[in-house]
């Protein structure tokens, strides 16, 4: 069976904007306000060298988020379009979410040319001290390195290439719908995992309002999960989240005030 479709990738060239506007929006059922940055490039980096490998279809890691705590990566949006990170690269989780192209470079043999993928980080490739970094241990400090699926890998190598060398850049994101806020915990404990988020899409800062509270500042749990130790139970819910480019959403009112644990909800997106 072939591999599913990925997303290809669009590269968008616009002129420097001239004056920043603000705009804010109001809906009867949730409303949000969004500050950004002034250019709209759809690129976030210059290309740069790394190595990548596979894992097959039947390794656990293709339905679980790992360690971003995604869950059912197609639930949440994530697809097989996804990869995982070497220590130099996964900054402890929070780059968790943010996108990148990757094309095969420098081997003939196995590259496909004129191809390239988008990925979204979802998971971390631990290092292996009992290897070197060039003799083994290809997660080891300082490599840069991404594990992919072999659905992705097989967009733009032969899957007998193995460890390949690459290149990569960090691009903005494009996703279908808003922001997805999950909600779990118990009592006052409240953790949300926000996932499917567009622009830079990692995440750095979120904050949370009942309509009986003003904003809390929410601290990471690990990957993409924020917690709040606060009794909203019995009223709407309300988010803001800051993206790693200062770029800040707010969605009112996304949770009605009869949310329970275990629901999902969507709210505003970042423009891109």
């Amino acid at each position: 069976m072939p591999p599913p479709s990925l997303q290809n990738p669009i590269h968008t060239l616009l002129k420097p904007l001239l004056f920043l506007f603000i705009f804010a929006a109001t809906t009867t059922s949730h409303t949000s306000s969004t500050t950004s940055s002034p250019t709209l490039s759809t690129t976030l980096s210059q290309w740069q060298s790394a190595r990548a490998t596979y894992y097959a279809a039947s390794d656990p890691r293709d339905t679980v988020g790992g360690a971003c705590g995604y869950g059912d990566l197609v639930k949440a949006g994530y697809g097989m379009a996804t990869v995982g990170l070497s220590e130099s690269m996964f900054e402890r989780g929070e780059i968790c979410g943010a996108c990148f192209e990757l094309k095969c470079v420098d081997d003939l043999r196995w590259c496909i040319p004129g191809t390239s993928i988008i990925v979204s980080v979802t998971n971390f490739c631990a290092p292996n001290y009992g290897f070197t970094s060039d003799g083994g241990g290809k997660c080891n400090p300082p490599n840069k390195h991404f594990v992919l699926p072999i659905e992705a890998f097989e967009k733009i190598a032969i899957w007998k290439a193995t460890n390949m060398p690459v290149q990569y850049r960090r691009i903005k994101c494009r996703k279908e719908g808003g922001i997805r806020f999950t909600i779990s915990g118990s009592g006052i404990f409240l953790s949300a995992l926000i996932s499917n988020v567009a622009g830079a899409g990692d995440v750095t800062a979120v904050k949370i309002k009942g309509s009986r509270t003003g904003w809390l500042d929410m601290g990471r749990n690990w990957g993409q999960n924020w917690h709040v130790n606060a009794n909203l139970q019995n009223q709407a819910l309300s988010f803001e989240v800051t993206s790693s480019d200062s770029m800040t959403v707010i969605s009112y009112n996304v949770a009605p005030k009869d949310w329970r644990f275990g629901q999902t909800f969507e709210g505003k997106q970042f423009e891109t």
